[in-house]
């Protein structure tokens, strides 16, 4: 039996509305700048019909000016552009591969505590507070709000002093092992299992924080703004000359693929916001949520 197909005309219709979208592109936040971009071509456009940079700018011809250092100019933004997108989308990976190991360690933490320990749901409790905590503060709020139905009453008050509030859940996780050796519930080998699932929690919140609060240069971020400028002003007295009022519309592209590939890059440097593009974090921590209290809750028979 042959897999079913979805309709050619749905699948066209699927591409042309994701390629006109607006909502969840780049277009809102650099459609000004195309803007100006074209009218500042179509000012230029209207002095060379006119006839008035030929008077008045020494050099100039009607058919612009010459385009070879310009190319050349073009292929190395070009090439910055793809390095930037490349680095925020490294980062962007990397803090969905973070997040990924944070919901892979909660479950199996949850699971075997539900296993070996009677008291699986005060640590699932403090998984689902640990990540709605590590959430909150990668978006820099110390709101704790969300994790009063899950935190036993201690823990959240010693996180709400701590400077870094998940630090403290984790701590509160490890207290919970510890009264498990004490109780005798777990031994050794089991008590040197958890602590490396919490650790590989905590080396996976330090991943996070470091893209949070490590920006990509200002010098290479500046560096990349400068020369867009440079080359979309200069743009006009190349192409005007040779594509008459062809030559807005030729800006309007131009100036679309520059300031949207460097608008994209600069939503998904950081990809723990609360932009379109970013990380849905919200649904990522309602999966820890459901996983680790049906773990906790799941008795075999």
């Amino acid at each position: 039996m042959q897999p079913s197909r979805a309709p050619l005309n749905a699948n066209y219709a699927k591409w042309f509305k994701t390629a006109f979208a607006w909502h969840g592109t780049a277009l809102p936040r650099c459609a000004d700048r195309i803007l100006i971009a074209t009218g500042f071509c179509a000012f230029v456009q209207s002095l060379i019909s006119l006839e008035v940079l030929d008077r008045y700018v020494p050099g100039f011809k009607s058919a612009g000016f010459d385009s070879f250092a310009h190319t050349i100019l073009g292929s190395l933004i070009g090439f910055l552009l793809v390095v930037r997108m490349n680095s925020s989308n490294a980062r962007y990976w990397e803090g969905r591969s973070h997040w990924g190991v944070i919901v892979n360690t909660s479950r199996n933490l949850a699971r075997a505590a539900a296993t070996y320990t009677n008291e699986g749901e005060d640590l699932a409790g403090l998984i689902v507070g640990y990540a709605i905590s590590l959430r909150n503060a990668l978006r820099g709020s110390r709101d704790l709000s969300e994790t009063t139905l899950f935190l036993p009453e201690q823990v959240l008050h010693v996180a709400e002093k701590f400077g870094n509030q998940p630090t403290a859940i984790a701590a509160g996780m490890t207290h919970w092992v510890g009264r498990q050796v004490t109780l005798g519930t777990l031994n050794p080998q089991m008590t040197r299992h958890f602590e490396q699932l919490i650790s590989e929690l905590v080396s996976a919140q330090g991943g996070c924080e470091k893209i949070q609060k490590t920006p990509l240069p200002l010098a290479y971020v500046s560096l990349i703004k400068l020369l867009i400028l440079v080359y979309l002003a200069s743009l006009p007295l190349v192409i005007c000359g040779k594509f008459g009022w062809f030559s807005p519309l030729i800006m309007a592209t131009v100036a679309l693929g520059m300031f949207g590939m460097e608008e994209t890059s600069v939503e998904i440097e950081d990809p723990f916001g609360f932009q379109p593009n970013c990380l849905d974090l919200e649904v990522i921590t309602l999966t820890i949520t459901r996983d680790t209290a049906q773990l906790a809750a799941y008795k075999p028979s």
